[in-house]
C-alpha cells in the first residue's frame, strides 16, 4: 500500500511527450489533447483487485487446504499468493502461489512450529496492482500446544485469563497459569487446578503497577506442557493526575478551557472538561480531548449566562479515572462586548489571515487587530475592519522576522473599548530554505505497521547542502538507525509517538516527525536499521528541491509496535543546522503533511 497516491499531471509540449514511469495506481498511458492532432486515451485498468483469506480453522495440523478468493472486473486477476507468520512476527512466508481460481493450495503445517499464526493472501492484477487481504488467525497444533490468550496491553481490576490445550486427546489436563515481573524468571502462580474450559480471574488489585509476563502450565499424568509467553502486560489500577487550569472570569463567546493532566503508567487517554450550576454537583461535559495538550476551545453562548463550577476528569488507557478539583464560581456573561484573536499558528509566513471574533449587545462599531514585538507594549494596526467576518490578510514580509504578539480591539456603537487576550510569541519567519512535505509508503508489510521496507521522504523547498544533513554524506545510500518514541516519553501523549533518524559515528540533521498516532506501546523506544538515500524532485515551478528518503530495515531494539488504523496527518520539525547550497539555514517551521488524511505505513 502506497502511503500516498498522488495524481501526476503530464503536460505534453508541441515538440514532445514527457514521460513518467510506473505510477503506484495505473500502468495506462496517457496523452493531453492539443490544438493539434492529439488524443485522449481511457486508462485499461485503474482499479486493484479484490482479495479475501478464507479461515480454515481454528485448530489445523497436518496438512491442511488453504484458500482465498479473488477478483478484477477490467483486466483479471493474474495470481494470487498465500503467506503465513507467526503472531508477533513481522516476517511473512509464502506457502504458495496460484494463478487460477479457485485458488487454493496445501499447507505442511508439520513443517513449521506449533503456535499461532496469522494467515493473508495477496493478488496482483494483469495491471501490475496489487492488494493485500486482512489476515485470519489459526492455530497449529501437530502435537500438544497450549495457549493463553493475550488479556490486552494494558489491564486493571479483575481481568478474565482464558487457556486453550489443543490436541490434548482423551487426556484430563490441569492447567494453571502463572506470571513473572517482565525480564524475570521467578514463575509464581495466579490460579491453579484449572479444569476445562480452563479459565479463571486474575485480581490485579494485589499486584504492583508494572509490567508483567504471563504463561499457562498444563500437566496431564506425568506430561507437562508450558504456553508461550505473553510478554509486557500492563497492570495499572493507579489513577492518573488532572488539575483543572483556572481559564479566568468572566467568560464571553469562545474560550479556551485547559487542564493538565499525567500518568505514570500507562498514560492518559482522555479528558472531559465538565461545568455546573454553582454550588451543584450536576455536571455536564463541555468537551473531550483525547490528545495532549488537554486543551480546547468553547462557546460560552452555549451556557444560560450564569456561575458555574468547572473540573476536569481524566482517563488514562487502563480505564482509571481521576477528577480535578473544581474551579468555582465562574461567571459565564455573553451580554456585553467580547472580542478573541484566533490563534493563526506558531509560525507564520508570506501572507497570513488574521481573525477575530467580535460581539455585542450594542452592536459592533469596528475591530482592529494589532501586532506588537513580543513583550511589548508599542501596539501597531494591522487594519481595521468594520463588518463581519472580522478578518484581513497581514503581509508578514513587512517586518523583521522575529516573535509578535497580536490582538483584537472592538468598538462597540456607545464606544466602548473591548481588548481582546494576546495571542503571544507568534513567529514570522520568511526564511526562503524550508521544509515542504514528508510522506510515508507502504513497502509490502501489514498496512498501518511499521516494517521493513517502508519508507519515510523528506522534501526540501529547494536543494540542501547534503554535508548538513549529515557531515560527509553525498547523497548515496548509507546505513542509519530509525528511532520511534512513545508520546508519552516526550509529553505528547499516547498519540505523539515521534521519530528521529541517527547515525553511529556521526549525526542526522532532519529533525523530528511526530506521527500523530500510537505506533508502539506506552513508554517504549523502537530502532530499526535503516538506509538513507538522497535525490531530488522538480517542483511545478521549476525549482529542484532536495529529498532524503529513509528506507527501513529489520526492528532493530525495543518492540510492541503496533498496528495503527487511524489516519493522522503527520508533523515534521525540521533542523535550522540544514544550508541551502548558499549557505543560507534551513527554517525551522514545523511543516504538516501534504495529501489526503490516512494512516502511515
Amino acid at each position: 500500500m502506497l502511503r500516498r497516491r498522488l495524481a501526476v499531471l503530464a503536460t505534453v509540449a508541441a515538440v514532445g511527450v514527457v514521460g513518467v514511469g510506473m505510477p503506484s495506481f495505473s500502468t495506462a498511458a496517457f496523452s493531453a489533447r492539443t490544438a493539434s492532432t492529439a488524443t485522449v486515451q481511457a486508462a485499461v485498468d485503474w482499479t486493484p483487485p479484490q482479495v479475501a483469506m478464507t479461515h480454515p480453522g481454528p485448530t489445523l495440523k497436518g496438512t491442511v487446504a488453504l484458500a482465498a478468493t479473488a477478483s478484477d472486473a477490467e483486466t483479471g486477476v493474474k495470481d494470487v499468493v498465500i503467506q503465513h507468520q507467526p503472531v508477533g512476527s513481522s516476517t511473512w512466508t509464502t506457502v504458495c502461489t496460484t494463478t487460477t481460481a479457485p485458488y487454493t493450495c496445501s499447507w505442511a503445517t508439520t513443517a513449521v512450529p506449533d503456535g499461532q499464526y496469522d494467515l493473508r493472501a495477496r493478488a496482483t492484477d494483469n495491471a501490475g496492482y496489487a492488494t493485500t487481504s486482512a489476515s485470519v488467525r489459526t492455530t497449529v497444533a501437530n502435537n500438544v500446544l497450549v495457549v493463553l490468550a493475550d488479556p490486552a496491553d494494558v489491564v486493571r481490576g479483575t481481568v478474565p485469563l482464558s487457556t486453550t490445550v489443543h490436541s490434548g486427546g482423551t487426556a484430563t489436563w490441569t492447567v494453571r497459569v502463572e506470571y513473572t515481573p517482565t525480564g524475570t524468571t521467578s514463575w509464581k502462580s495466579i490460579c491453579t487446578n484449572l479444569a476445562a474450559p480452563y479459565t479463571c480471574q486474575w485480581a490485579t488489585t494485589g499486584y504492583a503497577n508494572a509490567e508483567y509476563d504471563l504463561r499457562a502450565v498444563a500437566t496431564s499424568g506425568g506430561a507437562t506442557v508450558t504456553s508461550a509467553v505473553v510478554v509486557g502486560v500492563l497492570v495499572d489500577n493507579l489513577a492518573p493526575t488532572v488539575t483543572m487550569t483556572d481559564p479566568g472570569t468572566p467568560l464571553r463567546g469562545t474560550v479556551t478551557l485547559a487542564a493538565v493532566a499525567d500518568d505514570a503508567h500507562s498514560g492518559v487517554a482522555q479528558v472531559v472538561v465538565q461545568a455546573a450550576p454553582a454550588g451543584t454537583t450536576t455536571f455536564t461535559e463541555l468537551c473531550t480531548v483525547t490528545t495532549a495538550p488537554w486543551s480546547c476551545r468553547y462557546d460560552t453562548t452555549r451556557l444560560v449566562d450564569g456561575t458555574y463550577d468547572l473540573r476536569a476528569v481524566a482517563t488514562d488507557v487502563a480505564g482509571n479515572t481521576a477528577t480535578s478539583s473544581s474551579v468555582r464560581n465562574r461567571a459565564v456573561d455573553n451580554t456585553v462586548s467580547a472580542v478573541s484573536l484566533e490563534d493563526p499558528g506558531t509560525y507564520l509566513s508570506g501572507r497570513v489571515t488574521l481573525l477575530a471574533s467580535a460581539s455585542s449587545t450594542a452592536g459592533v462599531t469596528s475591530v482592529t487587530i494589532q501586532r506588537a514585538v513580543a513583550g511589548g507594549t508599542t501596539w501597531t494596526d494591522v487594519c481595521t475592519v468594520t463588518t463581519s467576518p472580522y478578518s484581513c490578510s497581514w503581509d508578514t514580509a513587512t517586518v523583521p522576522d522575529g516573535r509578535y504578539d497580536l490582538r483584537a480591539v472592538l468598538v462597540d456603537r456607545t464606544g466602548g473599548v473591548t481588548v481582546s487576550a494576546v495571542v503571544a510569541g507568534r513567529v514570522v519567519d520568511n526564511v526562503p530554505f524550508r521544509a515542504v512535505d514528508v510522506q510515508t509508503a507502504n513497502g509490502g508489510g501489514t498496512p498501518g505497521k511499521m516494517d521493513a521496507g517502508d519508507t519515510m521522504t523528506f522534501t526540501y523547498s529547494q536543494q540542501a547542502a547534503l554535508g548538513t544533513i549529515s557531515p560527509g554524506w553525498n547523497g548515496s545510500a548509507v546505513p542509519v538507525t530509525l528511532r520511534i518514541r512513545d508520546g508519552n516519553l516526550l509529553n505528547l501523549g499516547n498519540k505523539g509517538d515521534t521519530i528521529d533518524v541517527q547515525r553511529t559515528g556521526s549525526v542526522v540533521n532532519l529533525g523530528s516527525v511526530n506521527l500523530r498516532e500510537d505506533y508502539v506501546k506506552s513508554s517504549k523506544t523502537a530502532t530499526f536499521t535503516a538506509t538513507m538515500t538522497g535525490g531530488t524532485v522538480t517542483a511545478p515551478d521549476g525549482t529542484v528541491r532536495t529529498t532524503v528518503t529513509i528506507t527501513l530495515g529489520a526492528l532493530a531494539s525495543g518492540g510492541g509496535t503496533r498496528t495503527v488504523t487511524t489516519a493522522a496527518a503527520m508533523v515534521w520539525t525540521p533542523s535550522g543546522s540544514v544550508t541551502d547550497l548558499l549557505g543560507l539555514p534551513c527554517s525551522t517551521a514545523p511543516v504538516t503533511e501534504l495529501g489526503a488524511l490516512d494512516r502511515e505505513f
